[in-house]
């Protein structure tokens, strides 16, 4: 080979490796990082998909689900809810056999959407009748919720009982459609 020649196949030759350089340095880690936020972003929307799928073959459940919450929420004004609030407690108490002491209802208005009647319900009896009272909450179709109780004894046998309950009750407005 010529001198000139081996020159300029070296001059390429380096210009090549340069290149190759920089390209495994700086262009492929930014190519490699745009893919792996584009594969992220990919599996992100299937999963969006995957869930939208599920919220579209659950769409009539859940609309019958929002229909019987709307249709056994307490009432928008506050003295017809607290009074249909009240006549439950006194029905689970009635049915249960337990004794209600004490009733002190509170309401929260956190919402245009809705209120909430938060109510300390202190009743007395034995565990099967307090038992019995925390179905009847459970399993009536007002729209209510346990949210802590507290079962205390009040003889060394434990016959006589006392359970605190505070209970929480949902009112939705007039206007609130789904």
């Amino acid at each position: 080979m010529k001198i000139k020649n081996r020159q300029q196949l070296l001059g390429v030759l380096t210009a090549v490796m340069a290149a190759l350089l920089v390209l495994m340095n700086v262009v492929l880690p930014r190519v490699q990082d745009w893919w792996s936020a584009r594969q992220a972003q990919v599996l992100q929307l299937r999963d969006q998909v995957k869930e939208g799928n599920q919220l579209i073959a659950r769409a009539q459940f859940i609309r019958s689900h929002w229909a019987d919450m709307r249709a056994n929420a307490l009432p928008a004004t506050l003295s017809a809810a607290e009074q249909q609030f009240l006549l439950a407690v006194d029905g689970w108490a009635r049915d249960s056999g337990a004794e209600i002491t004490s009733i002190m209802p509170q309401w929260k208005i956190e919402s245009t959407n809705y209120m909430t009647l938060n109510c300390r319900v202190e009743t007395a009896g034995d565990l099967g009748q307090l038992s019995r009272f925390i179905h009847a909450i459970e399993q009536g179709p007002l729209a209510v919720r346990v949210d802590a109780l507290e079962l205390s004894a009040h003889d060394n046998s434990g016959q006589q009982m006392t359970l605190g309950v505070d209970i929480n009750g949902l009112a939705l407005s007039q206007d609130d459609h789904p």
